[in-house]
């Protein structure tokens, strides 16, 4: 299993950065999902399947991951998970009433057609909800581990969800309350970057002290609370929600095949 996956296996029960994404991300799947259950969701690049018991409060979750790490991982924590490209996605059009995929197409050379790709098996009416970095002026290391190739503005992320044909109905910030550190600290890193060794995973999503990260868990924590009130105007992450139109009309490929 690679380091980095590990590290986040690791990491995502307890560490403050991910109890923060967990309460931004909680009451828009609730308002996404309305109500309603035995939904079907598709996760496109899964990782280590953690945010499967999350997803799973809403449907069905069928998840994917191109990383024969992440599904073992998954596999092992008992989240079953296939292996699948998110520009071939090997499901039926008009299949899924929400598609999410969490920091993962930045990684992806062919973005845009994975976006069409998600937009075709999701239903006429169904919902996409993704997050991104934000603002290049954040790239540092933990650009170099996750091997990112683009952060976006509320703009481009925009352009990236209607080039597919979807309503965009939210594009917002996440993570306001740690941008100053963060602006601080990868600045730093792109100015002493020559002069250092490569950067390691666990020096990007390593626990902090017990401390610290209570701190900083009550910080982000809080920070999700206001922002379903007041939007941020800055941050580190992109949350995006979106919708397929209905009688939206998307291209099948020849190697999709039925929801099983």
């Amino acid at each position: 299993m690679s380091e980095r996956l590990e590290l986040t296996a690791q990491a995502e029960e307890s560490h403050f950065w991910y109890h923060g994404f967990r309460g931004f991300l909680t009451p828009v799947l609730d308002r996404v999902a309305a109500g309603r259950q035995g939904l079907t969701i598709i996760d496109c690049g899964a990782g280590t399947g953690h945010n499967l018991t999350l997803l799973g409060a809403y449907g069905r979750v069928f998840p994917f991951d191109l990383d024969p790490s992440a599904l073992t991982k998954a596999r092992v924590a008992g989240a079953p998970m296939v292996r699948a490209n998110v520009t071939h996605i090997p499901f039926r059009s008009n299949s899924f009433d929400i598609a999410t995929s969490f920091d993962m197409l930045m990684m992806v050379p062919d973005v845009e057609g994975a976006v069409r790709e998600v937009a075709r098996v999701l239903k006429p009416g169904g919902a996409i909800v993704f997050t991104l970095p934000a603002l290049e002026v954040l790239r540092g290391d933990h650009a170099e581990i996750w091997h990112e190739l683009v952060r976006y503005t509320p703009a481009s992320a925009r352009a990236l969800l209607t080039q597919a044909g979807l309503e965009v109905e939210r594009v917002s910030f996440l993570f306001a309350s740690l941008f100053p550190l963060m602006l601080v600290t990868r600045t730093l890193e792109r100015w002493t970057r020559r002069f250092r060794r490569a950067p390691s995973a666990d020096g990007d999503i390593g626990m902090p002290s017990p401390l610290v990260n209570a701190v900083l868990t009550a910080v982000v924590v809080g920070e999700a609370w206001l922002a379903r009130h007041v939007p941020m105007p800055v941050g580190s992450s992109l949350l995006m929600v979106a919708r397929k139109p209905v009688g939206g009309d998307h291209v099948i490929p020849a190697s999709a095949s039925a929801v099983r």
